[in-house]
């Protein structure tokens, strides 16, 4: 039987774990019986299984031939908060609970090339296999390497893929240099004397200095970072005030920052802080910024880059490979294991085009199935290329 024909013979089985993974999704860190069902796949399948590594994380190792090299796949457990209106028949059996990014999908791909992989053997050294908890806002790729993953499991390099919906149906995208951002998070507390509406003579206004804050903040994208480095800052919450005839004496200001270049952490908190503190200072209020590091750019090495996209045209043809295409501003913590390791590859397989509401984390998002196959092939493609037998 040719390697596509085990891919597909596969394809049914690795649905079925896919919408089994799909109908009892668990948040993050607190994914017990997904890791329990993935643990328990693997076994299965031969494969030597470690849960106590980090969390809820399950890591497994496969070993052919006598090379001591090794490289690492990884995917996601988690789900996300999410109440699922997609009306599947295979839909969450957990209210407010969703695999709504299509963990779910990256799960079964990734034990369908376990599987296969255990079977053929078609490689020369060492596969370790890594489901991590809480990609989702936790940061679970930091919290495993903290405990020591990398020190057990010591590899050359890390591939992962996502599943992404607006990209060609089909296609594989896998660009070297940043394909995903970095995101840091801010909240400001905005601080005065609150009094009477109709006093206002009587106190200090900080909904003024928030509502100044949040119109002039936006210098820092137009006019402090080179417009050649795409960055985007947005506020996404106000909250102040309980009463229509009261001014509050608090009002907090919080957003987010999305960049490429690492370096502009430090800029974008510098460059709050001071714009925080001059509009407090005009409305003789105070001003006290909390500002949260988040997760770094997924940056993919040069050389990951084309081994993956290598794999990729070997699975699906070059002409569906793209390597050239706009970075998302959206964020992976996967960025904390290539950033770790050094090297390997974050690629995307395209789901085509889909409605508002369908895309990732989107209540009404159904992952489709047919890039399943796809994603095992590349994964197979992936080993076989950096573990080559005979070398």
């Amino acid at each position: 039987m040719q390697e596509n024909d085990r891919v597909t013979a596969i394809v049914p089985e690795a649905i079925g774990w896919r919408r089994h993974i799909h109908a009892n999704p668990e948040l993050g860190f607190a994914e017990h019986e997904t890791a329990a069902f993935v643990a328990g796949k693997l076994r299965e399948f031969g494969l030597s299984v470690h849960t106590d590594v980090s969390a809820t994380a399950v890591v497994a190792t496969l070993t052919k031939g006598t090379s001591r090299r090794s490289i690492a796949l990884r995917a996601e457990l988690d789900a996300l908060p999410i109440t699922e209106a997609a009306g599947v028949d295979y839909a969450s059996r957990k209210d407010g609970v969703m695999h709504a990014c299509g963990h779910d999908g990256h799960m079964a791909m990734l034990l369908g090339a376990a599987k296969l992989l255990a079977e053929s053997g078609n490689f020369d050294g060492t596969v370790v296999f890594v489901f991590q908890p809480a990609e989702e806002v936790l940061g679970g790729g930091k919290t495993m390497i903290e405990d020591g993953l990398l020190d057990r499991f010591p590899v050359e390099q890390v591939f992962a893929v996502h599943n992404w919906p607006g990209f060609p149906e089909g296609h594989v995208g896998v660009r070297s240099g940043p394909q995903m951002a970095a995101v840091d998070d801010f909240e400001i507390a905005f601080c005065g004397n609150g009094c009477h509406a109709a006093m206002p003579h009587l106190g200090d206004d900080p909904l003024l200095a928030a509502a100044s804050f949040v119109t002039a903040i936006q210098r820092l994208v137009s006019r402090s970072v080179d417009p050649l480095s795409p960055i985007v800052l947005s506020v996404t919450q106000i909250h102040g005030g309980r009463f229509n005839n009261f001014v509050p004496g608090e009002v907090k200001v919080e957003g987010t920052c999305r960049f490429y270049d690492w370096a502009l952490s430090d800029h974008c908190a510098a460059e709050i802080e001071r714009v925080a503190q001059a509009c407090a200072a005009m409305h003789g209020a105070s001003a006290a910024l909390t500002y949260k590091r988040g997760y770094p750019p997924v940056v993919n090495p040069p050389d990951g880059a084309a081994l993956a996209a290598a794999a990729a045209a070997e699975t699906i043809g070059a002409d569906r490979v793209l390597t050239e295409f706009q970075p998302s501003m959206g964020c992976e913590d996967f960025a904390y294991l290539l950033q770790a390791v050094g090297d390997g590859a974050y690629a995307w397989i395209g789901a085509g085009d889909v409605g508002a509401g369908e895309g990732l984390h989107g209540d009404r998002f159904v992952f489709n199935d047919a890039v399943i196959p796809i994603g095992i092939r590349f994964f197979l493609n992936v080993v076989e290329r950096a573990l080559p037998r005979g070398r």
